[in-house]
């Protein structure tokens, strides 16, 4: 493997900012400083002018996923080829088993989608989709396999969504095993009877998901989430908080000494319920689920931020065409595959909604799109840092950069941008997984299969 040196930049961890250069050797950074001598062969990277940043992680995201009859689009050689042109260096995606699915068959079946396909490095979150007599031993070994997070839905009754009793026996479970638990938290029953009120009186429209679960029943969810974390001792993760009211609930329980990290998505932080409005069944491009909320919740999101309240952005990825797939719901808002992709576009937005607009700092951007990720799933400081003896995952960013926003241009096989032409400040010019180098002057180079399955040692016990 040839040395890569990074040269000239301005580096920009969690905690800090300077100029230095950056040695990869292997697979992993070996030295740090100024003026480094670039060893014989090494690859040179001009990067003055430019941020260098530890690779990125999303540590929410769906790429292989049935969803309401039908697949999400993307694959891993698509999904991992838009990571890494945005600047995302390891996923970590849900595996998300139908109740009636074995869960070691469904964690086979999620690594077969992975293997030998993805270029940027990967995990999972494994999702618990039923607890019964034989859950413990199948969980038990998955989380020796290098999994040390699992994931749970407190919605689509019927479906992902566990009761009560399956839930206090997993987190019971996880706080044994040391693991955390991701949770996906609304009021399935609430959920559920609103859609068929709603429906019963003929609002089937795109604008009426919102109404069938606002704001109150994901605080209701956070709340129930909470109680049954403080009884078990369990470490949780709330996935895709959306709003004030949810917020409020979640730091109030760590306050009173429950152990709770918090993850926002990109999207609640840039669109707003208005966008799954628009008329024409243009708003099911926006429907997913927490939903879109009103505007008034970003200014309380972004602030949390940076206040180190919420931990991390994510974007939940799970791209559905809007052609055919999203269509499905024409007639029928709760039919509409949800999701609005965004795997490409979270880092850039980050940086021009964020950062350029004064919301966030440099140091923030890093700490909520990569380090606080890699601490809170097991992958600090392998992931998650520019150090000596750190993986070598690297995006160096250039800033004066300009471009739009569009499905045109995207590497996600989707066939829509819910941000179809935004002006964007920023992109990852350069981008290394480990050492190699899979993304040279804005132009993807990178090889299928290159990437790991990450094994992580549970640590939250």
């Amino acid at each position: 493997m040839m040395a890569i040196l990074i040269r000239g930049g301005e580096i920009v961890t969690d905690t800090q900012r300077y100029h230095a250069d950056v040695l990869c050797e292997g697979e992993t950074i070996s030295r740090i400083g100024r003026d480094l001598a670039a060893p014989a062969g090494a690859t040179v990277l001009d990067a003055r002018g430019k941020f260098v940043f530890p690779g990125f992680i999303d540590p929410h995201v769906h790429i292989y996923l049935p969803f309401m009859g039908t697949y999400a689009k993307d694959t891993y050689e698509s999904a991992s080829r838009a990571a890494l042109v945005g600047g995302t260096t390891t996923l970590i995606e849900m595996c998300c088993p139908a109740r009636s699915d074995d869960a070691t068959r469904a964690f086979e079946l999620w690594m077969s989608k992975a293997v030998g396909k993805s270029v940027c490095d990967f995990s999972f979150h494994m999702g618990v989709t039923k607890f019964d007599e034989s859950s413990e031993s199948a969980l038990t070994a998955i989380v020796k396999r290098g999994i040390s997070s699992f994931k749970v839905f407190l919605a689509y009754k019927g479906a992902f969504g566990i009761d009560d009793i399956e839930l206090y026996a997993t987190l019971k479970l996880a706080k044994k095993l040391g693991v955390i638990v991701t949770a996906h938290c609304e009021n399935e029953t609430l959920v559920d009877e609103r859609s068929r009120e709603l429906l019963a009186i003929g609002k089937r429209g795109t604008a009426q998901h919102h109404e069938s679960r606002p704001e109150y029943v994901e605080a209701e969810g956070v709340n129930h989430l909470m109680t049954f974390a403080q009884s078990t001792g369990a470490a949780t993760y709330i996935v895709h908080l959306s709003c004030v009211d949810a917020l409020e609930r979640a730091l109030a329980a760590r306050a009173s000494g429950v152990r709770v990290n918090i993850e926002t998505l990109i999207q609640y932080l840039v669109l707003d319920k208005s966008d799954a409005e628009r008329g024409d069944f243009e708003g099911a491009k926006f429907v997913m689920s927490p939903p879109l909320r009103d505007k008034r919740n970003q200014e309380a999101l972004w602030s949390a931020l940076h206040a180190g309240e919420i931990d991390t952005v994510a974007t939940d990825h799970a791209p559905f065409d809007f052609a055919d797939q999203k269509r499905m719901g024409a007639n029928d808002f709760t039919k509409i595959p949800n999701g609005i992709p965004s795997l490409e576009d979270r880092i850039t937005l980050l940086y021009t909604r964020g950062v350029l607009e004064g919301k966030l700092t440099l140091n923030d951007l890093v700490r909520v799109a990569s380090t606080n990720a890699a601490k809170c799933f097991d992958l600090y400081p392998r992931k998650g840092a520019i150090a000596v003896g750190s993986d070598a995952d690297i995006v160096v960013f250039d800033p004066a950069d300009r471009g739009t926003i569009s499905a045109k241009t995207h590497s996600m096989a989707v066939d829509y941008s819910a941000f179809e032409g935004w002006e964007r400040h920023g992109r990852a010019t350069d981008v290394t997984v480990r050492g190699t180098l899979v993304v040279r002057d804005g132009a993807f180079i990178g090889r299928a299969g290159h990437g790991q399955f990450l094994a992580r040692t549970p640590s939250h016990f």
